[in-house]
């Protein structure tokens, strides 16, 4: 059994990679013309990412800010592009027995005569 949680999600999402993968996704199930529309909203706010601490308003440098109402979803789009790179050959083979996820917090039962201990990084594109 592993127990995994990511540290510093949000600040950590590669933005121009999660553009990405949402571009590609909106282009399986929309025209261009409304697929471009929606990159270029997503765009928009995510480059206008502010967030206040302490009374002082800040913009975030790569990621997303915790709070805002699009961190969530942005979230879920790059850690679901994740988990169909590295985990979905496994699910598959049933190498993986139980696979859980709530945001960031990861629960992994496998079997160990199947597969060697999990090594698991993301490099950005």
């Amino acid at each position: 059994m592993i127990s995994f949680d990511i540290k510093d999600l949000y600040v950590n999402i590669p933005i121009k990679d999660t553009i990405k993968i949402t571009e590609d996704i909106l282009s399986e199930h929309n025209t261009e013309p409304i697929t471009q529309q929606i990159i270029i909203l997503l765009k928009t706010i995510l480059e206008q990412n502010y967030f206040t601490f302490l009374d002082n308003i800040y913009q975030t440098e790569k990621g997303v800010s915790m709070g805002s109402p699009l961190s969530n979803t942005i979230a879920e789009i790059f850690l679901q592009h994740v988990e169909q790179i590295y985990l979905k050959q496994l699910l598959d083979a049933n190498s993986i027995t139980i696979y859980a996820r709530y945001v960031d917090d990861i629960l992994i039962v496998y079997n160990t005569k199947l597969i060697s201990p999990l090594t698991i990084s993301y490099t950005p594109t």
